[in-house]
């Protein structure tokens, strides 16, 4: 008993009850997140495979006057403005214009001598796009984000209770570092899961945190306690949520449409010739092509009377990423600001979201990527033929509740600490624990199915 009472740390029947309800929750998550995710690790090749048709274009004269091309563009879509001129890799390639209403925007190819329409696509409805949306809020706008960043915030709980069930209590590799190939389908299916757990916990708990602040809960948190911190409003490289990028997008073009008719009226022309604002744009290729920025190069008219132009390398690896603004009148380089003047948590997260999407090093980020999504998939389907080999007839198969302990107060820190990392999980492990205690306990059938102790068991035991 004394033995008892100078305990610090759960049982494993505790820890291992939590690791079931954590994975039976995000099951169907991991396998999601991992399949969308493999696919969105080759983007660019995916995209380029897309592009191939306007990659090498027969071009026999001199190039339209960039001015023309966005122009061009413009007009293909009725009622657009230009949102970002992205500047071709080569002299033979379409010339991808982004236009835009509002917050819709398409995508238009434009012939860089002819000046011909090839194609025009939503940008949102592009292949990679839809991917990522489906990978990040699941086509559901906020209420997807919320469910995916619970789901990433309890996968971490899984994960990390997992490698405490892990733990080598006895000697010998096998089970731990390999899985034992003989002795009965159950220990096979075990040792899968654990040896399987060990090698890409890792990895696969660098992935999720460096997607959180993508989420529109945990982003908005970080973005909260930047501003507390540095004494004003931050504004970040990336977006939580699309509710956010649409805002983005609804000001930015609302911005460049007023600046647009300040000058129309400048020079005493009517809206319906909005072409002329778009002359600076060689001016500002011609300073941009010796600077050899990463590609893609993306520029933007100003957003309001006064404002420069605007131009970003919007490279997949994130440190190589440049912001500049120039002086449309002259093409003048107005000011840089290269990744390494970026504040240190923008670089984190830039360097965590460029390995998160497998940009960071080459293919080798991608195959590594690729591997912890495969392992994750291996992980959720063994721990189901796990569950489903142990699972009595009608009953939900939980471990069941063990006798309670004392306090294990390094424990308690640690659940405490994760709660605050993760509020939205610290938030619905109060609401399942409240659930658990004041609900589900007092009512028999429930009670059993769940493997929970009867409310009247910890006395009994105790007197």
């Amino acid at each position: 008993m004394q033995q008892t009472h100078h305990r610090r740390w759960p049982g494993t029947a505790t820890v291992w009850r939590w690791h079931f309800y954590a994975g039976l929750f995000c099951i169907p998550f991991v396998l999601w997140l991992a399949v969308t995710g493999s696919i969105y690790l080759f983007r660019p090749q995916v995209e380029a495979l897309i592009d191939a048709p306007y990659a090498n274009l027969p071009v026999t004269g001199p190039r339209a006057s960039a001015a023309d091309q966005a122009a061009a563009a413009v007009r293909a879509v009725p009622g657009s403005v230009l949102h970002r001129y992205q500047l071709p890799a080569t002299d033979r390639e379409a010339v991808q214009i982004i236009v835009g209403k509002g917050a819709q925007e398409t995508r238009v190819y434009v012939h860089p001598q002819t000046l011909a329409v090839l194609k025009t696509v939503d940008e949102d409805q592009r292949l990679m796009r839809v991917i990522f949306r489906l990978h990040g809020e699941l086509l559901a706008g906020t209420i997807g984000s919320y469910l995916v960043e619970l789901a990433a915030s309890w996968t971490i709980v899984m994960l990390l209770s997992g490698l405490f069930l892990w733990w080598p209590r006895h000697g010998g590799l096998g089970g731990v570092v390999y899985p034992r190939l003989t002795g009965g389908g159950r220990r096979f299916w075990r040792d899968l899961h654990a040896v399987t757990g060990f090698w890409v916990s890792a990895f696969a708990l660098f992935l999720l945190v460096s997607g959180l602040p993508w989420a529109k809960s945990w982003g908005s948190y970080l973005k909260a306690v930047r501003g507390v911190v540095e004494g004003h409003p931050v504004q970040q490289d990336w977006t939580t949520g699309r509710a956010e990028e649409l805002r983005r997008r609804t000001a930015a073009d609302a911005g460049t449409r007023a600046m647009m008719g300040e000058h129309a009226e400048h020079h005493g022309m009517a809206m319906a010739h909005p072409a002329v604002s778009y002359v600076p744009l060689d001016r500002l290729i011609a300073t941009l092509g010796p600077l050899r920025l990463a590609t893609p190069v993306l520029v933007a008219p100003p957003t309001g009377p006064g404002q420069p132009w605007t131009a970003k390398s919007d490279a997949a690896n994130r440190p190589l990423r440049t912001d500049l603004t120039l002086d449309g009148d002259t093409g003048r380089l107005l000011s840089r600001k290269d990744f390494a003047h970026r504040r240190l948590v923008d670089r984190l997260v830039g360097y965590g979201v460029a390995i998160h999407e497998g940009q960071a090093f080459g293919w080798l980020n991608q195959l590594l990527n690729l591997l912890t999504a495969l392992g994750l998939i291996l992980l959720a389907v063994s721990s189901v033929v796990l569950w489903w080999r142990r699972r009595p007839e009608g009953v939900l198969g939980a471990p069941r509740a063990s006798m309670p302990q004392p306090a294990a107060l390094a424990f308690f820190a640690l659940v405490i600490a994760l709660g605050l990392f993760l509020p939205l999980m610290g938030i619905s492990l109060l609401l399942v624990l409240a659930a658990e205690r004041l609900v589900l306990v007092r009512l028999p059938a429930a009670r059993r199915w769940l493997g929970l102790r009867d409310r009247a068991a910890p006395a009994r035991a105790g007197g």
